[in-house]
């Protein structure tokens, strides 16, 4: 349940300010659909953290264990310092053409999400912990927290949100896991 617990979190928290939750709030702005969008990143989240976690597993696999401590707790750090950075996104007018707003946010959240701090921690706590389903769930359980809110609202709150302090609530928490990796000696 850790594992389960320690993904959503960390997920939901990083996500908030990230460029897939400015994706949301734009796409929700655009085509004032929620319901496809919403279900657009459900799918979009699972295949890409599914992904994610798979390279997680696999690592766990090939890396010696002491190695991989090394190597999760200085990745947990770097997610912390990357944390702090604002993302910025320019709308671009994406055109919803045939394909319908469903398709349109499945293919954009995918891309989007590639090389993300979020699908970077998926490989990461799937290294670390050895549920990948409980990890993958997570992690999805997290963006939608996170993104949901953001498409409902649209562009109404995101003005507002504290997006520095939570990004740098997100950085302490993965500073924390990196520490807690770093010292928890195997």
């Amino acid at each position: 349940m850790e594992a389960f617990l320690v993904s959503t979190f960390a997920v939901a928290v990083a996500e908030i300010g990230d460029k897939t939750q400015l994706l949301a709030l734009i796409l929700a702005a655009r085509y004032k659909r929620p319901i496809p969008i919403i279900f657009g990143i459900l799918v979009a989240t699972l295949l890409n953290h599914a992904l994610a976690g798979l390279l997680g597993e696999w690592i766990r696999t090939v890396i010696d264990p002491d190695m991989l401590r090394w190597i999760l707790g200085a990745s947990f750090l770097l997610i912390a310092v990357w944390a702090l950075i604002p993302d910025n996104m320019e709308e671009t007018g994406q055109a919803q053409g045939r394909y319908g707003v469903f398709f349109v946010t499945c293919i954009a959240f995918f891309i989007a999400e590639i090389g993300d701090k979020t699908q970077i921690a998926t490989v990461a706590l799937a290294a670390k912990y050895s549920s990948f389903l409980l990890v993958v769930a997570g992690t999805t359980i997290g963006m939608m927290i996170a993104n949901v809110p953001a498409v409902i609202l649209g562009k109404i709150a995101s003005p507002n949100f504290p997006f520095k302090l939570v990004r740098t609530i997100s950085a302490g928490i993965f500073a924390v896991l990196g520490i807690a990796v770093l010292l928890s000696g195997g």
